[in-house]
């Protein structure tokens, strides 16, 4: 049904909900899995504000998001699971840049489903991705903080 999935990956614990399902679909479908890091950069200078040098930041989020990327490429590997993977770069812009380059048909991913401030302040990326993707997008919700939700199965 679909060949390749993309899985964009920054180190949440959304994004890990993402890679879960993903994962479980790549191994029923015989699926391909094209892992990409992202980096939502208006949240990360917001949040290092102060705390180090750019260049400094930058070459952390690199280091950091190889890191992410070997995990995630490892986790695949324990499934059987074909993959490549696509270092850092812009967030919902790439996601739907790379799902065309790669072929992808189908992209997932998780999302907060921020609302009210939270939504103004850091925009939605899962949003963008699904209203400019040219294939499907499984959006993977992360519970509400406060409840409970059994971990997700691999």
């Amino acid at each position: 049904m679909y060949s390749r999935i993309l899985v964009p990956l920054d180190g949440s614990p959304t994004a890990s909900q993402g890679l879960a399902q993903a994962l479980r679909l790549a191994k029923a479908l015989g699926s391909a899995l094209q892992l990409l890091h992202v980096v939502e950069v208006r949240r990360l200078l917001v949040e290092a504000t102060g705390q180090a040098p750019p260049e400094r930041l930058v070459d952390a989020w690199r280091l950091a998001g190889e890191r992410l990327l070997a995990a995630a490429a490892e986790e695949a590997r324990r499934h059987g699971v074909d993959l490549d993977a696509v270092p850092a770069q812009r967030v919902s812009d790439l996601i739907v840049d790379e799902a065309r380059r790669v072929g992808a048909g189908l992209i997932v991913m998780g999302t907060h489903g921020r609302r009210g401030l939270l939504r103004l302040a850091f925009g939605s990326d899962a949003e963008a991705v699904l209203r400019d993707s040219p294939v499907p997008v499984l959006l993977v919700r992360t519970p509400e903080v406060g409840t409970t939700a059994p971990p997700p199965a691999i």
